[in-house]
């Protein structure tokens, strides 16, 4: 979801638009890993959290994939980099944020990869086990960033027609599924 909404602002306003969606994104990651981490994940088995970040998380998916194909039926081409990077930060973070798996993500995923690496987990184990995934999301943003701004001057003005449409799609289908799941967990 964040990379798609990235290479979509990207694309059209360059570097730092997409750098900043994904920097938004590790906010919310750090977020949920700090909750997790804290012993705070209680709050996200609240079935009324669950249901407020599911349905948040929905709303905003399908906002951006409706700006997203609105874009590709007005045929918005690339402004020059120099364009207002305005929301891109927070978008990432709502992206993020709204996204009520990332807990079960931090909870599942962090505390597996740490005890089959380390027999007696301590609370330096799960720094290092943070930091080291934000400093690769740091560098997965910036290397993403930079072939979504490298790359944009090969493309034609019809390009970004279809990648907005693209994106729209993704989103809306990002945005349907979690309200389905959403629905479902009720």
């Amino acid at each position: 979801m964040v990379n798609t909404e990235a290479v979509r602002r990207g694309l059209v306003r360059g570097f730092r638009s997409a750098l900043m969606v994904e920097l938004g994104s590790l906010i919310g990651d750090a977020t949920w890993a700090i909750i997790a981490m804290i012993g705070l994940a209680f709050i996200a088995q609240s079935s009324l959290v669950r249901l407020l970040l599911g349905f948040v998380g929905a709303a905003i998916l399908i906002y951006l994939a409706w700006n997203a194909i609105r874009d590709a039926r007005r045929g918005i081409v690339p402004q020059p980099d120099g364009a207002g990077t305005k929301g891109d930060f927070s978008t990432g973070a709502l992206l993020s944020i709204g996204n009520p798996f990332a807990v079960a993500f931090w909870l599942g995923v962090s505390g597996s990869v740490i005890s089959i690496t380390v027999s007696n987990p301590q609370p330096e184990h799960f720094a290092i086990f943070f930091a080291a995934f934000m400093l690769g999301g740091l560098l997965w943003s910036i290397f993403l960033s930079s072939l979504v701004a490298w790359g944009r001057r090969f493309l034609k003005p019809d390009f970004y027609r279809w990648v907005n449409l693209l994106c729209g799609m993704m989103l809306g289908y990002f945005g349907v599924k979690l309200l389905w799941n959403t629905i479902m967990s009720l």
